[in-house]
């Protein structure tokens, strides 16, 4: 038993903890119905979509995976701009696309179009597509950093071209992989070439082999420089150092090898664009059983005909155990990228390569003014047509949400919108008090449409010159922030504004700019203007304010007759509906009695004074 145990404890040391990280969504685009496959992913049907609609292959009987069955398109009545936004964890993510045409509209022309994921262009299709990728379709996948809860990927249309996406798949990973603590967060990278060595493409829907990260690996062959007899390797044996953080890769990856004769090169040519930076690792494991010590097996690996390394396997990490190096390539200005493994000792052995290219993140709107755009996105009710998804600037290659203009802020670390111009689009919604946010914005045009409500009382922002919200339904009475304002432009004519015109506001015409107020007769207190009521304060009043007048002066007037009634006219009917203490009653009857026996002997005397008798009484 004691020596089962020490047989055992290798393995059990080397147990992989669990994995951390739980946010994952498989979407299957123009799906209906959620649905498990059959290496047990679990899939959910179409949601989180700014637009478009679903669809169907030509020929879906020549797709084996359901979710490669369905697409969504983004037709242009949708706008030029579509997107999937998902709400998730800040982290670091897998995101894996798959793109397929298969003439789907039956109009045998395959689409062109931009992907962006976080803002940032990684993907452009082109028509016409290849014959086998219009057919089969195809798989692309990026690592990238969420830092605002949001998962964005975006597509944008070419001409009229509608983009189309079969399947969406968003995983989290480690956001220590793929040596993120250098290379920092400010890369997307985007996937070149994932190969797995000597073995058949494996990993979620492709195999049952897993990968925790959702990575699909798929066999060398096709980039592998085949004028060279090769050799593969294999085991079933466990690889040690496999499926641990930050990376996880699996342990399928290095259970094959492949090699070549002693002193034969090993050569990949990986398909790249030039002018890029690339950060290329290699995945090695000594899994031949004859090596058995370092020194045996070293080759130098050199990239486009520079030597960046020598490596011997066992003198790293041992046999049977897995050994990653990186290596970046900057400003690559030649294509294909070459890859090559000289021997020095021996012959080169690799179990697998990964090439990604490294996209600068660019630029994106500053999140204040992401949602005041959102927040106007909803109030004005703006069309589908107008294609106002995703970030409201960013991609830079790409123009802003229509009717937006944007530019960088001070320190450049962000975009920031200046202008919006909407005119004549017929939004029939309101402003939203979150214009506010655009503390940026020069010029605000929303003319000639059928927007209501009162003007927001922080739309006066500092920055702003021009003004038009001529020919709307715009109520209330005119904000004095637009006082404090840069203004030089002030068009508010054909509305239902009112009360009194700010002085420094109609100021603006008497500098040189031009203000127009006309067609709005509630407004008053300026020169072409009538004249405010005497009780009008600055600003004027507002047919609400006199509502309120009116039922202040109600409820006074009721409360002042209630106190009348209480205090005088109930109170006259009862005075007596009370009773006086005993004491006093007593006292009042004894007054009484005397009072009357004094009257009857006044009355005597007085007939006795009649009748001739002097009297010697005075009356009290």
């Amino acid at each position: 038993m004691f020596l089962f145990f020490l047989l055992s404890l290798p393995t059990l040391l080397s147990a992989a903890p669990p994995y951390p990280y739980d946010t994952s969504y498989l979407i299957d685009c123009g799906g209906l119905e959620n649905f498990t496959s059959q290496f047990n992913q679990s899939w959910i049907a179409d949601r989180f979509y700014t637009g478009g609609a679903p669809g169907l292959v030509a020929e879906p009987h020549n797709f084996i995976q359901p979710q490669e069955r369905t697409l969504r398109f983004f037709p242009i009545s949708f706008g030029k701009k579509n997107c999937y936004l998902v709400n998730v964890p800040n982290g670091r993510y897998y995101i894996r696309t798959f793109t397929v045409y298969d003439n789907y509209d039956s109009k045998m022309h395959s689409p062109s179009f931009d992907v962006s994921v976080e803002g940032t262009l990684v993907f452009s299709w082109k028509s016409p597509w290849p014959e086998d990728i219009s057919k089969d379709g195809a798989y692309s996948d990026v690592f990238a950093f969420v830092s605002d809860g949001e998962v964005a990927v975006c597509f944008y249309s070419i001409a009229t071209d509608p983009p189309v996406i079969g399947s969406l798949e968003i995983i989290q990973v480690d956001p220590l992989s793929y040596d993120s603590s250098t290379t920092g967060k400010d890369h997307i990278l985007v996937n070149y070439g994932r190969l797995t060595c000597g073995s058949e493409s494996f990993g979620p829907g492709f195999s049952n082999d897993t990968d925790v990260f959702g990575r699909a690996w798929q066999s060398d062959m096709k980039l592998l420089n085949s004028n060279v007899k090769f050799q593969v390797l294999s085991t079933t044996d466990h690889i040690f150092g496999t499926n641990q953080a930050p990376n996880y890769f699996p342990t399928h990856l290095y259970q094959y090898a492949i090699t070549v004769p002693v002193n034969a090169n090993l050569e990949y040519e990986l398909p790249v664009d030039a002018g890029m930076d690339y950060m290329v690792w290699f995945h090695f494991a000594e899994i031949d059983s004859s090596i058995t010590g370092a020194g045996q097996r070293i080759f130098d690996i050199y990239i486009n005909q520079k030597k960046v390394n020598t490596i011997d396997i066992f003198k790293e990490v041992g046999s049977f155990a897995a050994f990653k190096w990186h290596y970046s390539v900057n400003n690559l200005n030649s294509t294909p990228l070459s890859v090559k493994l000289v021997p020095v000792v021996g012959a080169p052995l690799i179990s697998g390569l990964e090439n990604y290219g490294m996209v600068p993140l660019d630029l994106s709107t500053v999140p204040n003014e992401v949602i005041a755009m959102r927040a106007l996105k909803e109030s004005l009710r703006i069309p589908d047509r107008m294609g106002w998804n995703g970030d409201p600037c960013a991609p830079t290659t790409w123009d802003a949400w229509e009717g937006v203009t944007c530019s960088h802020n001070e320190d450049r670390s962000g975009l920031v919108v200046t202008q919006l111009d909407l005119a004549s689009q017929g939004l029939k919604g309101y402003i939203s008090g979150q214009i506010g946010l655009l503390t940026n914005l020069v010029r605000l045009n929303l003319s000639s449409n059928s927007l209501g409500g009162t003007m927001p009382l922080n739309i006066g922002q500092s920055s702003l010159v021009g003004l038009d919200l001529s020919s709307n339904l715009l109520s209330g009475t005119i904000p004095e922030s637009l006082s404090s304002s840069s203004l030089q432009l002030v068009l508010l004519n054909n509305n239902e504004l009112e009360g009194q015109v700010p002085d420094k506001l109609y100021s603006i015409g008497l500098h040189g700019g031009e203000i127009d107020l006309s067609g709005n007769k509630g407004l008053c207190g300026v020169p072409s203007l009538p004249a405010c009521p005497f009780f009008w304060g600055k600003g004027g009043l507002s047919t609400g304010g006199k509502i309120a007048i009116g039922l202040s002066c109600v409820v006074i007037l009721s409360v002042l007759l209630l106190v009348i009634y209480i205090f005088c006219i109930r109170r006259g009917r009862n005075d007596y509906d009370f009773g006086l203490p005993n004491d006093l009653i007593s006292l009042a009857a004894k007054r009484n009695r005397y009072q009357r026996q004094k009257s009857m002997m006044l009355l005597e005397m007085e007939t006795q004074n009649a009748s001739g008798f002097p009297s010697t009484l005075n009356p009290l």
